[in-house]
């Protein structure tokens, strides 16, 4: 566990701290927006569930989405909405997507999405899932006070060693002027995130540092079919095991599931919830 602060670590002379990157900024727990708004208390309490890596393609897929509905309906808490981080696709293709589309209907949540290297037809055709899930590539919405971004992490169909592309990274610069940076505020995306976290973009630390100076409470990300964490006092970086019936966890775990997530008090708490095959 790495150290927590509140403030710059004394230890680390300012100005060097001034330069360090945002990845470990956050390794050592001095990101300066969670200092700057650690008293924001005014955002609403709700539950909402996320979801990564469904990698819908067999004809197991129909029924075990049920069984994921099924759940999520039966949740006490009632989850609000349902982000979806990614590769909810294994070929990108109308014959995927459009049942997935389907399946997340049925959830009777709503449902913000964001795209994964699976979901492309090729490096360059997309075309299915503009078609499906149309102005959701690099998106904000704000529910009882709190902002979620879904952000565009896929260079293509590549899986590793990718770059996180300028269309991003220029929408962030032109957006993010426009957001309330003491908004405790949330971040998802495809491509993990987290500091040394496999198959990490070359350039996260470019996507990160534009947001130094909000109330960054959570980032979720997938990918990495594997849980991660990387924390400090109130934000937490990380990945999940994957949602889907057809393709295994990279850390070797057998459960599959999905994140359960209550915020409030400016803080999410996470729990795993496991759907079992039929």
């Amino acid at each position: 566990m790495h150290a927590m602060h509140d403030k710059p670590d004394s230890r680390i002379p300012r100005r060097k701290w001034l330069r360090l990157s945002a990845g470990a900024m956050l390794a050592l727990g001095v990101w300066p927006g969670c200092a700057r708004w650690a008293g924001t208390r005014s955002a609403g309490n709700f539950s909402f569930a996320v979801i990564n890596d469904a990698h819908f393609q067999s004809p197991q897929c129909p029924a075990w989405f049920e069984r994921v509905a099924a759940s999520l309906r039966s949740q006490p808490g009632k989850p609000e909405f349902c982000l979806v981080a990614g590769d909810l696709a294994e070929h990108g293709t109308q014959s995927e997507l459009g049942p997935m589309r389907d399946a997340l209907r049925s959830f009777g949540r709503p449902f913000h999405v964001v795209i994964g290297n699976h979901d492309y037809i090729s490096h360059t055709d997309r075309s299915a899932w503009d078609q499906n899930f149309p102005r959701s590539l690099n998106y904000h919405f704000e529910h009882r006070g709190w902002q979620f971004i879904g952000l565009d992490s896929s260079e293509g169909t590549k899986y590793q060693n990718t770059t996180i592309q300028p269309a991003t990274l220029s929408w962030l610069d032109d957006n993010l002027r426009k957001l309330d940076a003491a908004k405790p505020t949330v971040v998802f995306t495809h491509f993990p995130l987290g500091f040394l976290v496999p198959m990490r973009p070359l350039n996260a630390d470019d996507l990160l540092e534009r947001f130094r100076n909000f109330n960054l409470v959570a980032v979720f990300n997938g990918h990495f079919h594997g849980f991660t964490e990387r924390r400090a006092r109130r934000y937490t970086l990380t990945t999940n095991r994957c949602c889907a019936i057809s393709r295994n966890n990279h850390d070797g775990t057998p459960e599959k599931g999905y994140f359960l997530c209550t915020a409030g008090e400016g803080q999410i708490h996470r729990e795993f919830v496991e759907v079992k095959p039929a």
